[in-house]
C-alpha cells in the first residue's frame, strides 16, 4: 500500500493553479514595489509597480490569486485598493469589468 505518490496527488500532476507553474506566493513577491499604493488609495503609484502590473494584468486569475495570497495579507495588502492600481497606473489593456474576489476591476 502507498501513500498517494510521492510527487503529488495522483491525477493531479498537470493541474497548475491560476498563475500557471508559477508559486503565487512567489509571484506574490514581485509586486513588492507596489506594497504602498496597495494600502492606500490616493498615494502614487510608482512607475516600477506600474511595469510590474503590466505584466500581471495579463493574467487577471493570477493577479487576484496573487492579491488574495497570504504574502499579500502579511504585507498589509488591502485587495480592494489593490485592484484599482491598474487604473492608476493608465494601462489601457487592463481587464476592466474582471471579478476579483469581492471586487471588480475598474
Amino acid at each position: 500500500m502507498t501513500i498517494a505518490g510521492l510527487n503529488g496527488v495522483e491525477g493531479t500532476a498537470n493541474y497548475y493553479g491560476p498563475c500557471g507553474k508559477h508559486d503565487i506566493q512567489k509571484e506574490a513577491e514581485k509586486l513588492e514595489p507596489c506594497t504602498y499604493a496597495a494600502q492606500h488609495r490616493r498615494s502614487p503609484v510608482s512607475e516600477r509597480c506600474c511595469t510590474v502590473m503590466e505584466k500581471k494584468v495579463k493574467n487577471p486569475a493570477c493577479l487576484c490569486a496573487v492579491l488574495y495570497s497570504q504574502t499579500a495579507y502579511d504585507a498589509g495588502v488591502r485587495p480592494e485598493i489593490a485592484v484599482t492600481i491598474p487604473k492608476r497606473c493608465n494601462i489601457a489593456d487592463r481587464p476592466v469589468g474582471y471579478q476579483c474576489g469581492d471586487f471588480t476591476l475598474p
